[in-house]
């Protein structure tokens, strides 16, 4: 059991962010078999990309830097805030001393010793970190770029709801309802994990919560340079995903007869805040039709709207609840 032990100031400077380098290094876990597989379809979709980046690219060694749980510092930089970008983590990879990507390496191969030669040659380059980093990258814009604008807007939106959790019912509801495997306990936090046992001091620096489709299994922790104190968490909406990517009835038929296919999917997506924008690239349509759409079901009382800073978000009303929910258990 991990314990972050926290006092009112941590609770004020507790922040989040996104790690899109995290969540590659997670996908590159998956397909690898490291940890539980993608959904069937996405898996087939990624896998002979996959195959012929590690033919073609230093990917083995990338994949040899990671672990069933986590990986070289180096090849996942801590996130800074929720505008992170994968042109900001690829510019920290490939900024790493040679000297620091030495020590990651050595660490890890205590744990593991490296056997393939192509991969210890790579290792023991004096250009290991543009090697990783180049297959980082093609990996990044063959493998996870083409859905990214879906998963960012998962965690986006997670984002919303667990702020307006803290606005609602305080810190300690909205920490521990990142993962049911959290208590807090007087001052201290408990983080489920059963490789780790210790009592880490936030010290002040508050805690970075990072939304993750990725993470598996719970929740991941960090605590040690040159990460702040953080936990990555599984995104609501992730298991929505999952189950769109994967064959098996369609949850929305019900509805599609009812309102069309594109507000059904829309009304169906809302059980979470989202703008205009984040609906657009969570579902893959164009920003004027999601639109034109969310403007028909807020007239027919479906949704409700409200400004959050500078955007505008909409929400399922009771009744629009209530249609989802019937259709779903007519299914």
């Amino acid at each position: 059991m991990l314990h972050y032990t926290a006092t009112v100031e941590d609770l004020l400077r507790s922040r989040f962010a996104l790690s899109p380098a995290f969540e590659l290094c997670g996908l590159l876990r998956r397909l690898d078999g490291r940890n539980a597989p993608l959904p069937g379809g996405w898996a087939a979709r990624l896998a002979p990309g996959f195959a012929r980046l590690r033919r073609e690219t230093a990917l083995d060694a990338v994949l040899a830097l990671q672990t069933s749980s986590s990986g070289a510092n180096f090849v996942a930089p801590p996130p800074r805030g929720l505008t992170q970008t994968w042109a900001d983590d690829l510019a920290a990879i490939r900024a790493t001393p040679l000297s620091v990507a030495r020590a990651e390496i050595d660490r890890l191969g205590r744990r593991a010793t490296v056997r393939d030669p192509q991969v210890r040659a790579v290792l023991d380059s004096d250009e290991v970190v543009d090697l990783v980093g180049d297959a980082l990258d093609r990996a990044w814009n063959e493998l996870m770029a083409p859905d990214w604008s879906q998963l960012r807007a998962i965690c986006e939106r997670d984002v919303v709801h667990r702020v307006g959790v803290i606005g609602e019912r305080g810190w300690r509801e909205a920490i521990e309802g990142l993962d049911r495997g959290l208590a807090w306990s007087g001052l201290s936090l408990q983080v489920p994990l059963h490789s780790e046992s210790a009592v880490v001091d936030l010290s002040g620096e508050g805690l970075l919560m990072v939304p993750s489709v990725l993470v598996w299994p719970g929740v991941a922790a960090f605590y040690d340079e040159p990460w702040p104190k953080a936990l990555v968490y599984r995104a609501r909406g992730t298991s929505a995903l999952w189950e769109r990517a994967s064959p098996g009835p369609d949850a929305q038929a019900t509805l599609a007869a009812l309102l069309g296919r594109s507000r059904a999917r829309l009304l169906a997506e809302l059980g979470t805040p989202a703008s205009t924008s984040q609906l657009a690239r969570s579902l893959g349509m164009a920003p004027g039709a999601v639109g034109d759409h969310l403007a028909v079901l807020r007239a027919s009382g479906l949704l409700a709207r409200a400004r959050s800073g500078r955007a505008v978000l909409y929400r399922r009303t009771t009744l629009g609840d209530a249609l989802v929910e019937g259709a779903t258990e007519g299914i």
